[in-house]
């Protein structure tokens, strides 16, 4: 069983809520500017256990030019409580959840202003991807249903739902782009971390593993040393019998288990890239020989015993590339769709008669990072090109070019000059590091600017 802290459970649950992936610290969470700090603490009293019950609306915090009102403190603190309830972590409405709530607020409403300040705006297309989620998550088959069940319960939900997402959209585009100016990583970064220990995590290898857990009779925190003497003997006992070459794991789960009371769990769990485990297993199985067996493994859940029972060692990474050629005609507001294509199909029918490809494509393509090359686009892999355009790239012929088809850009004609299996195995490790050294730096970096966000605000808490 895991025990969070009050401030880690209102946190999460009201960032949930909120669409905020703030993951804010205790810093972040306190830090005020110095004009605020006063009547902070004078107001701490006052607005202790706000409810329904005992508040008339008002305002409650001004942050720049906007307020917050006392009846959007309450309606947060609620739903805090009621998505805690939820995940099974009840929490009381208490001055220190109010001040943590309340700071959500504050930092939700200052990354808001910034959002309209900067004129970001959510991409339609991932708003109605989450809304088809929803929908589909609650057994409904298209957005239209969602909205009509959400109004018919209460009018304007849909449009409500949809603007938190937007708000959601928005802030998170903010935030990356917030974060990605403050995380700088160099080439040299890349090639130290290559270097270390937890980078075996990025090789293709696959490894066959038998995890078994001898889960714990009651929280580790209360076991007696009988019993923890108890789950480290059998899983002493289960590791010997997996020892054995060529060892029946079922058979071997059935012996070890004996009078134990708790069901032993696991067992052969197939092939697995180490980047797909989590870093603590993924650095114990890769410093497994195939056959042997880890040393008993204490987690707060249980012991666990891994056995490396085989391994696919692979160091490529083949991805399938095509050398294409384009020609593309515009649709503008200078050039309608017809005339696009009645251009299009003129170019097709020099093609068919003997026209050079690249000659044409020099002469009459609109794409100006291709057309000074004969339309050469180079090298080109899966997901580079939109779904059209790789479609047609997929079912083109080496040595042959495809009939005119549409994307949004235009009209096209493709040429395939080549197909081969490139080894991208060193870049991909080079861009899964960068992503690795990212995202241990990233936190860092987001708390630092939400206190810089803060401490640059007007800020008033008031009675």
């Amino acid at each position: 069983m895991r025990f969070f802290s009050l401030r880690q459970t209102s946190r999460a649950v009201l960032l949930s809520m909120a669409g905020l992936t703030l993951a804010l610290s205790a810093n972040a969470a306190t830090v005020k500017p110095a004009a605020a700090q006063a009547s902070t603490s004078a107001a701490q009293s006052s607005v202790d256990r706000l409810t329904p019950a005992n508040s008339t609306d008002g305002i409650i915090a001004l942050v720049n030019e906007n307020a917050i009102l006392k009846s959007e403190l309450v309606d947060a603190i609620e739903q805090t409580q009621a998505r805690a309830k939820t995940a099974g972590e009840p929490i009381a409405n208490s001055a220190q959840l109010q001040s943590e709530v309340l700071n959500a607020l504050i930092l939700r409403e200052l990354q808001l202003s910034m959002v309209k300040r900067a004129g970001l705006s959510a991409d339609e297309a991932e708003i109605n991807q989450r809304l088809g989620q929803i929908a589909q998550a609650e057994g409904l088959n298209s957005i239209a249903a969602l909205q009509q069940r959400l109004d018919a319960a209460q009018p304007g939900s849909y449009a409500n739902l949809r603007a938190k997402l937007i708000e959601e959209a928005s802030i998170q585009a903010l935030q990356q782009r917030q974060i990605t100016r403050r995380v700088r990583i160099s080439e040299q970064d890349i090639d130290a971390f290559l270097a270390s220990p937890e980078a075996k995590r990025l090789n293709q290898s696959e490894y066959q593993t038998i995890h078994v857990r001898v889960p714990y009779i009651d929280d580790y925190s209360r076991l007696s040393a009988a019993q923890r003497e108890e789950a480290l003997k059998v899983a002493q006992a289960l590791r010997t019998r997996l020892l054995e070459p060529n060892v029946n794991v079922a058979e071997a789960v059935a012996a070890s288990q004996g009078s134990y009371p708790i069901p032993l769990q696991g067992g052969d769990m197939g092939f697995h890239k180490a980047a797909s485990l989590p870093t603590e297993l993924s650095s114990k199985i890769t410093k497994l020989d195939v056959g042997t067996v880890s040393e008993p493994l204490l987690t707060p859940e249980g012991i666990d015993i891994i056995k490396l029972a085989d391994k696919k060692a692979s160091n490529t990474m083949l991805i399938p590339q095509w050398h294409t050629r384009h020609i593309l005609v515009k649709v503008d507001d200078l050039q309608t769709d017809a005339l696009a294509e009645q251009k299009i199909n003129d170019l097709y029918e020099q093609l068919r008669g003997g026209a050079d490809f690249a000659s044409l494509a020099s002469t009459y393509s609109d794409d100006p990072g291709s057309a000074g090359r004969g339309g050469d686009l180079d090298w080109v892999s899966e997901e580079d090109m939109v779904g059209p355009f790789e479609a047609t790239m997929k079912n083109t012929a080496v040595g042959d070019y495809s009939a005119p088809f549409k994307t949004q850009f235009g009209w096209h004609i493709l040429k395939v000059d080549g197909k081969r299996d490139q080894d991208i195995s060193e870049q991909y490790r080079r861009n899964m590091a960068r992503q690795a050294l990212y995202q241990r730096l990233a936190p860092q970096a987001q708390e630092d600017w939400l206190q810089e966000l803060r401490a640059g605000a007007y800020i008033q808490i008031l009675g």
